[in-house]
């Protein structure tokens, strides 16, 4: 009570002395004007006593609000690549943000860093290993060659839907046949994003020769080699890169989910849409494994609450319904979306597809890795994870 005594004193105080000076200020111009005499309230004046009411209004009922949580113990710097008016960032890390910091009764804040502002996109995870970070959300595959188990789910053909895919990813690791590739974080959920397109910024692509020569961003390697043995140059570079380099015409076009052209703005200079659902990314939200241990057992409680599966599909439940948007605004703006008749499976696209997916996990499989039991594991899981 007395901290709440002494805030309403100082807030008194700084209004007042706001009111005085620019009060002063006001008044003694008008009082210029007027050679002296008294003036009427004058509409100046009027705006500079319903401001200085308004500012200790705000002040005092924020000072008289109930103090129903405790002061957080722990604040976890949370890095990410998606701009901040995305809805990944609002409906998925604020709202766990939230989540986390209510069932804690505050004893848990999460400061949430959009847009790359604290990590590179390409370093977040080991900015969280090094605890330059304490969490993160970013792309497995933005760390050539450190997930390639996870990465499987990127080969063409594996994600229907983003649901379906977090709902495989997280099956996965709760089933330990990925969870190896994490020992150096503490994981808290998994997801995919929806199907991956081409979209182009000069030119249709309706078939794979469409793509030879064309420059297209690819956002791993895996998906650069499926690029390339379609006859396209994949280019590798961070998200938030692709508009600029679209319109410099540095490059000719991206592969991304619907939710990416949107959230990046990318409809704006592309076009041209072909939706062939060549791929989908693993994503990770995880946490520094030293700071989670530091934790009391009933902190480590709220957060192994908001983690695994549900949040897994929350996320997907996201990203399809932003998936949905997006291509509602390529339509709406009348850009040309060509839909390939049974996606991977099309006889023009099937052959180097499905070569690049062996190939992929025969190298794996010379390394030691059990790529063809995750691969086939995550084919079964499809079916369950896609039904209703």
């Amino acid at each position: 009570m007395a901290y709440r005594c002494a805030g309403v004193i100082f807030c008194a105080r700084k209004t007042m002395a706001y009111g005085m000076l620019d009060g002063r200020s006001a008044l003694g111009l008008e009082a210029a004007s007027t050679g002296g005499r008294d003036s009427p309230v004058t509409p100046r004046r009027a705006s500079l006593i319903h401001d200085i009411a308004r500012k200790l209004a705000l002040c005092l009922a924020v000072i008289a609000m109930p103090l129903t949580s405790q002061a957080a113990e722990y604040t976890l710097r949370f890095a990410h690549l998606w701009p901040e008016s995305s809805a990944t960032n609002q409906e998925v890390y604020q709202a766990w943000a939230a989540a986390v910091a209510a069932d804690s009764n505050g004893r848990i804040q999460v400061q949430i860093y959009p847009s790359q502002t604290l990590a590179k996109a390409t370093a977040s995870y080991q900015a969280v290993t090094s605890r330059d970070v304490d969490m993160t959300a970013t792309v497995q595959g933005f760390t050539a060659h450190r997930f390639p188990l996870t990465q499987v789910i990127e080969l063409p053909g594996m994600v229907p839907s983003a649901v379906a895919g977090s709902c495989v990813l997280q099956s996965l690791y709760d089933e330990g046949l990925i969870s190896g590739e994490y020992h150096d974080t503490h994981v808290l959920f998994l997801f995919s994003h929806g199907p991956g397109h081409l979209h182009t910024a000069r030119k249709l692509v309706a078939q794979p020769a469409d793509l030879v020569g064309l420059r297209i961003r690819r956002p791993t390697t895996v998906v650069g080699t499926l690029l390339e043995a379609l006859g396209a140059k994949p280019v590798g570079m961070p998200t938030a890169e692709i508009f600029p380099s679209l319109e410099r015409a540095v490059i000719d076009g991206a592969t991304l989910p619907w939710e990416g052209v949107h959230a990046f703005r990318i409809h704006e200079l592309a076009r041209y849409h072909t939706e062939v659902d060549l791929y989908a990314l693993a994503f990770v939200v995880t946490m520094n494994k030293d700071v989670y241990a530091s934790m009391p057992d009933d902190l480590r409680a709220v957060l192994d609450k908001h983690s695994g599966q549900t949040w897994a599909i929350r996320a997907g439940q996201s990203f399809d319904a932003q998936d949905q948007a997006g291509r509602a605004v390529a339509v709406k703006n009348g850009h040309t979306i060509v839909t390939v008749e049974g996606g991977t499976q099309h006889p023009a696209w099937h052959e180097v597809l499905a070569g690049t997916t062996d190939e992929y996990l025969a190298e794996l499989e010379g390394q030691g890795l059990p790529a063809r039991a995750v691969y086939e594991r995550a084919r079964a899981l499809g079916s369950v994870c896609a039904s209703p």
